[in-house]
């Protein structure tokens, strides 16, 4: 009687794919062309959601981050790039279980002529309190990888400083229907397989699949087929994949000790914005905050990664919110003065933006397919021709010419900051 050979532990065979493909596919001489930039990470996005608008790297004082499960090194390279432009006094430890990819994101740094990145080949969940603690944590695309998701989130938690925070990103189920069924099917037909041989069956697999199979009919998912052999494989062919809906998500975090910040972009998690119906908005507008989560997952159906931050559930920090101001006087963000804040933009050339919101006086936003157009105050378009991420905003006021009254102004600023920050596109941060 003939035995089958006893299948490989999952953190074997994950570590053995990315030896094979290391993902996302990328060639140091491309650091010459471009950085890469996105959610989680972006630093002006973690001072926001994570230190509610103050910087602990500012003032020259020490910062630790983590890139837990770094592969080829989009985030470490985002990162410590980005430190190094403004200066930052930060020490970044990178950890991946993949020595091809490691040698990938080293090669990056080197060519970007980056220091202060030490790199670590092994598992995050056992490494990571060694090399700690840390004042943010950035994991993106990993956790779901993990034999036991819930551990390797709170391994991370145990390698917060008290005041500091996480980026994550997971899988989202509904925006990615039609990849589970695809990486079941692989499953069946060939559940041994492994590397270029598993890929074989795969690619013969998804190009016989009909045209009502769910994974052909869905546009929101796409590494397949724009992100070569390395896409393929960690989209459709993985062997430790799980996805998680908005509520699994909140469950996730607070297992963990952990308190969600919020999701990136928010507004994308605002239901109201995917319904017509007075009715219908009405009862969304009453639920809590995770149900109305929930709900606009449920409505949207392409959200295909669920990107958010965290914080340790006694750390009392928020993001920034302004209040809209009152007549009787001029609204505090976390007890600071309204006009000493310093506004800076998202991922967003901010000339171009003015330039588009003088012509309309409105913002056309566009999440997945999904187009959203807001209405903007009249002061708009003059404001954010302003936004250097220098000027306080009581120094953007002063620049008017005739200067405008306090509070006209403010609420202004207070609906402009409403709607463009919850599409990640402006943000404010304390004086340093």
């Amino acid at each position: 009687m003939s035995r089958s050979k006893p299948r490989k532990p999952i953190l074997s065979r994950t570590r053995e794919q990315y030896e094979t493909f290391p993902y996302p596919a990328r060639r140091a001489e491309e650091e010459d062309q471009r950085l890469i930039t996105g959610s989680p990470g972006d630093w002006g996005e973690v001072v926001h959601y994570v230190f509610g608008g103050r910087d602990p790297g500012a003032k020259d004082a020490p910062l630790r981050i983590l890139v837990a499960g770094g592969g080829t090194g989009d985030a470490v390279v985002m990162l410590a790039q980005q430190a190094h432009d403004r200066g930052a006094n930060a020490e970044i430890v990178y950890i991946d279980l993949s020595a091809a990819s490691r040698e990938i994101a080293e090669g990056r740094i080197r060519r970007r002529g980056l220091e202060n990145v030490t790199f670590v080949t092994g598992s995050f969940v056992d490494l990571a309190a060694q090399y700690g603690p840390y004042d943010y944590i950035d994991c993106c695309g990993v956790l779901h990888h993990l034999p036991d998701p819930d551990a390797g989130l709170r391994a991370l938690a145990g390698s917060l400083k008290p005041g500091g925070g996480m980026g994550l990103m997971v899988y989202a189920t509904i925006g990615r229907t039609g990849v589970y069924h695809m990486q079941e099917m692989m499953q069946r037909l060939s559940a041994e397989a492994e590397g270029r041989a598993r890929l074989e069956t795969g690619k013969a697999l998804f190009a016989g699949l009909p045209p009502t199979n769910w994974l052909k009919r869905n546009p929101f998912v796409n590494d397949h087929i724009s992100g070569g052999d390395a896409g393929f494989y960690d989209l459709l062919l993985h062997q430790q994949d799980r996805a998680y809906r908005v509520d699994e998500v909140y469950d996730f975090v607070e297992q963990a000790g952990l308190r969600l910040q919020n999701f990136v972009e928010p507004l994308r998690y605002d239901p109201a914005i995917y319904t017509t119906s007075d009715d219908i908005g009405a009862k969304l507008a009453v639920l809590p905050p995770r149900q109305r989560h929930a709900m606009a997952e449920l409505l949207a159906g392409n959200i295909t990664k669920h990107i958010f931050y965290v914080v340790k559930t006694d750390n009392k920090t928020r993001p920034v919110e302004i209040a809209q101001p009152a007549k009787a006087g001029m609204p505090r963000v976390g007890g600071q003065d309204i006009g000493a804040m310093v506004p800076y933009l998202g991922r967003v050339d901010g000339a171009k933006l003015a330039a588009s919101v003088a012509k309309s006086a409105q913002i056309k936003i566009n999440f997945s397919g999904f187009a959203l157009i807001r209405k903007l105050p009249p002061a708009s378009a003059a404001i954010l021709a302003r936004v250097d991420g220098q000027r306080s905003l009581e120094n953007i006021r002063q620049s008017f010419d005739p200067v405008p009254e306090s509070w006209p102004f403010y609420a202004q600023v207070a609906a402009l900051f409403a709607v463009l920050s919850a599409a990640n596109l402006l943000f404010l941060r304390h004086p340093a």
